[in-house]
């Protein structure tokens, strides 16, 4: 039987816990989303407009973020904080040739970097909370393992990316409830977290709890308080959606849909960021060791960047609070990539 929560059952987010607001994860359920390329463009273009910009390549091993962006190869990177050649997470940072832009490379990480121990990743995320920008973005590996989760949860804010191939689609709508999931876990420790799923399956004749606004409501029932707090943890989410690489084919709806989809099956706002247009030109920059908005600045591609850039400034700047979803009973949504 469900038993309630007590104060000291519910793990604190506060002090050096608190999620950052001025960190934000980029990440995908899918290789090849193009996380890494919109990492570096964000970056470039947040430095141009005179903020202190640092991209962190945290696709623990199997970095490349440093070819996007045209750094030569690092001498000190995540691997040596991690293993403890440095003192400071600060130490690892490289200047770039562009002007306000840092960068702290995973390139030439050894392959247990890729699998760190609990203690080394508490560490690495409480050193990256204390760096001194203005705007940290982190290039998170694809997929939904733990680390990736982790460094999702590091803050408040973060951007899912995906493309308009459906596999993409299913695999960052997973990648969306994880990380969900992995907070409400987060919050409530894994004892209480298992007793909670447990009393789902009970109460749902064997089926499996996967929705996290199922466990939420559940919680409300069997723990007004502890569930109310959890709650108010995770309306303090205020995740973004790009979709990339559109191509004149596709419905340039899919972004907003997925985003709807999130809303209705999951209970979760994520807000909807823009398309990028693919352009087979962005293999040429990369190819090319040069970045993209550089070397093609007056493409349809390029000025996609530059107002996804200008919405994100537009809601760091506004910040507004994340309201109640909106229930649209009866309603189905398909997407195809077509329309």
């Amino acid at each position: 039987m469900y038993r309630k929560f007590y104060d000291g059952d519910v793990q604190a987010m506060n002090g050096e816990e608190n999620p950052i607001t001025n960190i934000w994860p980029i990440g995908g359920g899918k290789g090849g989303s193009g996380k890494t390329f919109l990492t570096g463009s964000l970056g470039l273009l947040l430095a141009r407009q005179g903020f202190r910009t640092l991209v962190i390549d945290a696709d623990l091993g199997a970095a490349n973020l440093h070819t996007v962006i045209g750094v030569a190869y690092p001498g000190r990177t995540l691997s040596d904080f991690v293993n403890r050649k440095i003192e400071t997470l600060e130490e690892a940072v490289m200047k770039t040739p562009v002007p306000n832009l840092f960068f702290i490379s995973g390139a030439g990480d050894n392959l247990d970097v890729a699998n760190l121990i609990h203690s080394q990743k508490r560490r690495l995320l409480r050193a990256i909370s204390k760096l001194p920008y203005e705007h940290v973005l982190l290039d998170l590996g694809a997929g939904t393992s733990f680390n990736t989760i982790d460094f999702f949860l590091i803050s408040n804010t973060g951007i899912f990316v995906t493309t308009p191939e459906p596999t993409s689609i299913e695999n960052v709508y997973r990648l969306v409830r994880s990380v969900y999931l992995r907070k409400i876990r987060q919050v409530l420790r894994e004892e209480a977290f298992r007793e909670l799923l447990q009393e789902a399956v009970m109460r749902s004749n064997g089926t499996s709890a996967k929705n996290p606004e199922d466990l939420l409501r559940m919680l409300r029932t069997c723990d007004p308080v502890q569930g109310e707090r959890l709650e108010e943890s995770l309306r303090s989410f205020r995740f973004k959606l790009v979709l990339n690489q559109l191509r004149k084919q596709d419905n340039p709806q899919i972004g907003t849909l997925v985003c709807r989809i999130c809303e209705k099956h999951l209970g979760l706002r994520v807000q909807f960021l823009g398309n990028i247009q693919h352009d087979d030109r962005v293999h040429d920059a990369v190819c090319r060791k040069v970045h993209f908005l550089n070397k093609y600045p007056y493409t349809q591609t390029a000025t996609d960047l530059r107002e996804f850039c200008q919405r994100f400034l537009a809601e760091r700047e506004d910040n507004p609070p994340a309201g109640p979803p909106v229930e649209r009973p009866g309603e189905t949504i398909r997407i195809t990539a077509n329309g």
